[in-house]
């Protein structure tokens, strides 16, 4: 074992639940992520089984003697509080942050607004209900502008508007997803990405990615199925500026809540370097593609040490033994 990963005790850990498909416009991503945290960590010697909720009950997690989960579930009910949640009922502990975390950061318009609140930079929007307020949002926010839904990834549903003449379709392609649609000030610049690890005052943010896609079209497609996308990781942008997203992406991970890890999405405005959060991913992707991984590559952490630290941080938002204010002795 590497220096990253000596401390974790393997046996300590239990039989443990890759959990990985589900029932999400990601479950493709998802099988795909899992399938690769599965043999990391059993390449490790953990005790890990897949189980996809598809297909099986989650109580089945405690009756097969389960002692704790990697969430490798990507969008609805897999990121977004409502797996955590039964397994905080459940009593297994689970990796990444939890409910409100998750629940928070799935939900692109609630993270936007907190994170204003807080004076972190994110592109103006506009919450849409109908193709005319998209022709409004449009004239507000400029073009080109960017529609998708407002609690999707993997840049599903998502629409580049140029004109006035596109929204109509770019609403109603982002509305078959979420009956909320999100409109955004698209940022023109450098494309960036960046990964946190670690809770409260111990986390922090590993290399930044830049990303060059063909034409600047980040899709699905070029995400996850094509070879077309650059990434530099070293990124190659000025010490500075590397390290003003870092402090950026981890202001933000703390701002929600967040705990385990999560990946940030970052634009770089050309004309002034002004960097833009756009989301937070808190299941990020561990594909053969995903940008988690190749960030920790460039330190030094193989992706088999990567999943392993993930799995031993694991944890509930109660612990066991914690004073809930209904056990014994826990009572004012």
């Amino acid at each position: 074992m590497s220096q990253f990963d000596s401390k974790i005790d393997v046996q300590a850990l239990g039989k443990v639940a890759v959990l990985m498909g589900g029932s999400s416009a990601e479950r493709e991503v998802s099988l795909m992520s899992g399938a690769g945290v599965l043999q990391a960590l059993r390449s490790r010697g953990v005790d890990a089984h897949a189980f996809d909720p598809a297909q099986q009950d989650l109580g089945e997690l405690r009756r097969q003697g389960f002692a704790r989960c990697f969430i490798a579930l990507h969008g609805r009910h897999g990121e977004d509080g409502t797996v955590q949640g039964a397994l905080e009922l459940l009593g297994i502990p689970y990796t990444g942050p939890g409910v409100m975390a998750s629940s928070i950061a799935m939900d692109k318009i609630m993270t936007k607004r907190i994170w204003r609140f807080e004076g972190l930079p994110t592109p103006d929007w506009r919450l849409v209900s109908s193709a005319d307020d998209t022709v409004a949002a449009l004239a507000a926010l400029g073009a080109p502008m960017i529609v998708k839904p407002a609690r999707e990834g993997s840049t599903i549903g998502l629409t580049k508007v140029t004109d006035a003449a596109q929204c109509a379709q770019a609403y109603e392609l982002a509305s078959r997803y979420d009956p909320e649609v999100l409109c955004e000030q698209f940022i023109e610049g450098d494309e960036t990405t960046c990964p946190i690890l670690g809770e409260g005052a111990s986390a922090h943010a590993l290399p930044v990615i830049r990303i060059v896609a063909p034409q600047g079209n980040y899709d699905y497609e070029h995400k996850y199925f094509t070879d077309d996308t650059q990434y530099h990781c070293p990124s190659g942008l000025p010490e500075a500026e590397e390290r003003a997203i870092q402090a950026l992406v981890v202001q933000a991970f703390r701002t929600l809540g967040c705990r385990g890890w999560a990946r940030a999405d970052i634009m770089i405005r050309a004309s002034d370097r002004q960097p833009f959060l756009l989301e937070i991913n808190t299941s990020p992707g561990m594909t053969g593609h995903s940008l988690v991984p190749m960030s920790a590559r460039a330190l030094g952490i193989s992706y088999e040490d990567l999943c392993l630290r993930l799995l031993a941080s694991a944890t509930l938002d109660t612990p066991p033994g914690a004073c809930t204010g209904a056990a014994p002795g826990c009572a004012a």
